[in-house]
């Protein structure tokens, strides 16, 4: 949720497609929820004409990249949920997940993959000093998903001088502009690169706070009934975003209505499994489990995610699910110039594409094929 330049601190990142599974879910949808998708939307049956059918498997098989591997967050957990539900196969779309890969980015920008997921529009940014050929399509949230989670004896940021502060991979940018904002004097904070995702060491004092991630480590505290601090950018006000789908810039050139249908697809799963959280987490885990990842992906843990992470998709100020624009993502833009040591990142305009998944909605509605 990592791919990019930061880390989710998870652990590690199917069940067949049957029609008795389909109906299954369709009816607990339509009992659970009005606001959920009609069974009817379910069915397997292709929902397009036939010129965009054709179009669309003209683009051939598309492979998603899943760098979590089967987290319940959005951008990850909608793409498996459309292809289990036959969303994928209604618009004629043949589609491949890998979900195990951990280098999803490398993957879409040398075309050997076509959609991936990160974290934040931090990575992007910083990822595209070394790559022009991925193009973010949908930002899921205005929500940064980072938090700094602390011993209880940490009462503020400037409290760890004198400590020791982990973090996995690097420091995000915008931790470390909450650090820069707290008035922290970096030079007197130790600073651990953690390979251990267990979040009781802070509790237990190996180290004093970890860079982390709000929906996961500290829910696990929660959890736990462990008391700890938790500081989030907010506090400091400071904005991000959260989770961004990258496509390869090739593919969208070339196959644009077909990307845009991969994403209806996806948005699709995601309003359902916005409406019906605990019939998706347990969907994704038992997909999960299937697929050997149960361990990493236990069922209580993917509850606890989601249901942080779907209220940080309900509030994003972008609007409808997935649209983006460059003044949401300027915050970052700005920090990561300012603390990630980029200097001249590419314009905003270069590596996101505003239009797409805007034109997916009307009156904040997803458009669907038969609606």
């Amino acid at each position: 949720m990592i791919q990019g330049p930061t880390s989710r601190g998870r652990s590690a990142i199917g069940f067949g497609r049957v029609a008795a599974g389909i109906a299954a879910l369709a009816v607990t949808v339509a009992a659970c929820s009005p606001e959920a998708p009609k069974t009817d939307e379910l069915a397997s049956n292709v929902l397009i004409s036939a010129a965009d059918c054709e179009r669309n498997k003209a683009a051939g098989t598309i492979t998603y990249v899943s760098g979590y591997g089967y987290s319940a967050s959005a951008g990850q957990l909608d793409v498996f949920l459309a292809k289990e539900l036959g969303y994928f196969d209604a618009l004629c779309l043949t589609v491949d997940i890998n979900a195990a890969g951990g280098s999803g980015q490398q993957l879409v920008s040398s075309g050997q993959a076509q959609f991936t997921a990160l974290g934040s529009a931090s990575d992007v940014i910083l990822a595209a000093a070394n790559s022009r050929n991925l193009t973010a399509v949908a930002t899921y949230g205005s929500t940064s998903p980072f938090s700094i989670f602390a011993n209880e004896s940490v009462k503020s940021l400037k409290d760890l001088e004198g400590r020791k502060l982990g973090y996995f991979i690097n420091i995000t940018p915008i931790a470390m502009a909450m650090l820069d904002a707290a008035g922290v004097d970096l030079a007197k904070v130790e600073l651990i690169k953690m390979t251990n995702y267990d979040p009781t060491v802070v509790t237990r004092g190996q180290v004093d706070a970890i860079v982390g991630y709000a929906s996961n480590q500290p829910q696990t505290l929660k959890a736990m009934g462990l008391p700890f601090s938790e500081f989030r950018p907010s506090d400091f006000d400071l904005q991000g975003t959260y989770n961004v789908m990258e496509v390869n810039s090739e593919f969208l050139s070339e196959h644009r209505e077909t990307v845009a249908d991969f994403m209806r697809a996806t948005l699709k799963a995601l309003e359902l499994c916005l409406a019906e959280e605990a019939t998706c987490v347990e969907k994704i885990s038992k997909l999960a489990a299937d697929n050997n990842q149960g361990g990493a992906f236990p069922a209580e843990q993917q509850a606890r995610t989601w249901g942080v992470e779907s209220s940080w998709v309900r509030a994003s100020a972008f609007g409808a699910p997935g649209v983006q624009t460059e003044e949401e993502w300027q915050n970052e833009y700005e920090m990561v110039q300012a603390y990630g040591g980029l200097e001249n990142p590419p314009p905003l305009a270069d590596m996101m594409d505003t239009d797409l998944v805007a034109s997916l909605y009307a009156d904040g509605k997803l458009l669907w094929p038969g609606n």
